[in-house]
């Protein structure tokens, strides 16, 4: 499902170039739950990014579906983007004078998909999903941090991404959260059969993976 190419990344920190991708390869099969680690600054995050479409390698190759994302212009790779892809970000990234409800429906209103009667529904569905169906008027200031981060799962969720990339999801939660967060993905792409990708560098999520993807100093490493 997805194909990188010796993907390369560099950064220009004034005068310095900082190479944060040194030559990537790795495929990614449909329904795979696989994670990224490495330590801080390893190029986990980086090569996220370029798999979830928000960011542009130096050079190398991205494809999905067998298709050539660099041939995408810029209004058809936000418009792939939005119909293939659900991101969760390790600060959940929630509207804070929005209520649940309202946090997931964004995710729908920003794709560009025009409203149509089946969205309260939708919004529902990802909500009880996610086991929040009591709080569905709370606002993420009467919330837990868990439950900050099951509120950007559902909202991740809503478009029925084929792909769901999450970037460090268990970073702000104490262990207990952490663990409930992995697994409530995990049942989730069991049940959805969409594709997870996330990073993390916390070696306790690792009896969960399908799959491991080790990264440091911007190079995949053979797992020991």
């Amino acid at each position: 499902m997805i194909e990188v190419k010796n993907l390369k990344k560099n950064y220009q920190l004034g005068k310095v170039e900082v190479q944060a991708l040194r030559g990537v390869s790795l495929t990614i099969a449909r329904g795979d739950f696989v994670s990224v680690i490495g330590p801080s600054g390893s190029g986990k995050s980086t090569l996220l990014n370029i798999m979830g479409m928000l960011d542009r390698p130096t050079s190398g190759e991205l494809f999905i579906d067998g298709i050539s994302v660099d041939t995408l212009s810029q209004s058809n790779l936000a418009a792939f983007r939005g119909k293939k892809i659900g991101f969760i970000f390790q600060s959940f990234n929630l509207v804070p004078v929005f209520n649940v409800f309202e946090n997931v429906e964004l995710a729908l209103t920003l794709s560009g998909e025009r409203f149509s009667r089946d969205w309260k529904d939708r919004v529902m569905k990802s909500i009880r999903e996610v086991g929040l169906e009591s709080h569905v008027k709370h606002k993420p200031s009467e919330l837990s941090g868990g439950q900050r981060q099951r509120v950007a799962i559902a909202r991740a969720l809503v478009k029925d991404p084929e792909i769901v990339i999450a970037d460090e999801p268990t970073a702000s939660l104490d262990s207990a959260n952490a663990f409930a967060i992995v697994e409530l993905m995990k049942e989730l792409n069991e049940t959805d059969k969409s594709t997870f990708i996330f990073s993390t560098h916390d070696s306790r999520v690792l009896k969960y993976l399908d799959r491991v993807i080790p990264i440091e100093d911007g190079l995949l490493k053979d797992r020991a």
